[in-house]
């Protein structure tokens, strides 16, 4: 590890440590309180903690988390449990991004000793099946408690670390407990393609839609119950305790934790799982901008994209021409035109019906459009139908249309597990 990223690991590390002294080496630390303004809702480490850790106690427990495994008055949860009598915390798992979160997009933090606390840092980003096993093994754990925030799509890389630990344990012989988080673009409904097996990747392992809509202990559930069930693993859950299907994140009072650094807000988290499509294409999907996925553009785009998305009035959503220079990612440097998405109505927006549009308003008034020479679009959305369709001229119903069936069926299957109200 770089001296400048250890600095930055101590850095993030420096408000748990502080935690750990006011808490006094070995002293209980007591359960959050909910912060200004909570409506009520305790994630799931928050009743584990108000609990004593009893469902921890007599096992060696290691944590796969990142910055936002944090309590409702913003401690890192390891910074929690590792001070605590009631917890024996021995190790820690980086998914994506690292454990402290130093990482780009696409890396990790490799293995290290945490400065903030000394534990071994083990990093589980690109491994699965028997060599994420033996990394369990290795570390001496009992038990793999998950806590990480998701985004709600089925693209974001961290339900499928939590899909793939979950296997890894079960090869390994550990248990697996997974603590919830809110789904911050609400858990009212599915939305979208449903992934085909013959395109899984680590952007879509298996078979669920591209807004899923579920919890990531829903996931796990399923997840068990559907795709491991040759070995299942030894699962167990902790719910959150005043959380509704038809909350926002907003409606939590929880604090907010980018995920991932090109997810700085809810509002990101809203157009996600129909925006980040444009990861397929020549576009600049906002990355390296201050508003990620909300702004999309590239060189040549002019207002005439803008207007022709406007026309299809779409529900609650409006697009502004919007020019902008990417500090980093796609067209770094170069200031590019396109639209900036403004969500007028969230209750009716629709993410992925949106995204959808945009692909087929942006190759319909833009000659420069294309989908990246990988076919990485058929890696998003889970199947070739959305390329080909758009490219054989199909407008946004006939390709939303395409996927009813599917979804339908998703649909079915999800409700099984579903957990809340």
């Amino acid at each position: 590890m770089s001296l400048s990223r250890r600095g930055l690991l101590a850095a993030g590390g420096a408000v748990g440590a502080l935690a750990a002294t006011a808490a006094g080496t070995g002293a209980a630390t007591a359960a959050p309180a909910p912060g200004k303004g909570h409506r009520g809702v305790r994630t799931g480490f928050d009743r584990l903690a108000a609990d004593g850790y009893a469902l921890l106690k007599g096992e060696k427990v290691g944590v796969v988390t990142n910055p936002t495994g944090i309590t409702s008055d913003v401690r890192h949860i390891v910074d929690v449990m590792h001070p605590d009598e009631r917890v024996d915390l021995i190790a820690v798992f980086g998914p994506e991004h690292g454990f402290r979160g130093t990482a780009q997009a696409g890396g990790s933090e490799g293995r290290y000793d945490d400065p903030a606390t000394g534990l071994p840092v083990y990093d589980t980003y690109l491994k699965s099946g028997q060599p994420l096993a033996d990394v369990f093994t290795a570390s001496g754990v009992d038990t793999v408690v998950f806590d990480i925030q998701d985004a709600g799509a089925r693209f974001y890389t961290y339900i499928w670390t939590l899909y793939d630990c979950m296997e890894a344990a079960a090869l390994a012989g550990k248990r697996f407990v997974v603590l919830d988080r809110p789904n911050p673009v609400t858990g009212r409904a599915a939305l979208g393609p449903v992934l085909d097996p013959a395109f899984g990747t680590f952007v879509g392992r298996r078979e669920i839609a591209q807004a899923h809509g579920m919890t990531v202990t829903e996931l796990a559930l399923l997840f068990n119950a559907r795709f491991l069930a040759e070995r299942p693993v030894d699962l167990r859950i902790v719910k959150m305790s005043g959380w509704k299907r038809s909350d926002f994140f907003d409606a939590t009072g929880l604090p907010w934790v980018p995920p991932s650094p090109n997810m700085p807000t809810p509002d990101t988290a809203l157009v996600y799982s129909g925006t980040c499509l444009f990861e397929g294409t020549n576009l600049s999907e906002g990355r390296g901008t201050t508003r990620p996925f909300e702004l999309l553009g590239a060189e040549g785009i002019d207002h005439r994209w803008a207007a022709a998305a406007n026309a299809l009035d779409l529900p609650g959503v409006a697009f502004r021409e919007a020019y902008f220079a990417p500090t980093f990612s796609k067209f770094q440097g170069k200031t590019v035109g396109g639209v900036q998405l403004h969500v007028l109505d969230r209750e009716v927006f629709d993410p992925v019906r949106t995204g959808i549009a945009l692909l087929v308003t942006a190759k319909r008034t833009w000659s420069g459009f294309e989908w990246r020479a990988d076919n990485w679009i058929d890696k998003l959305t889970g199947n070739t139908r959305v390329r080909t369709m758009i490219d054989a001229g199909a407008d946004t119903d006939e390709v939303v249309g395409a996927w009813a069936r599917d979804l339908a069926s998703f649909r079915a299957v999800r409700k099984r597990y579903l957990q809340y109200r």
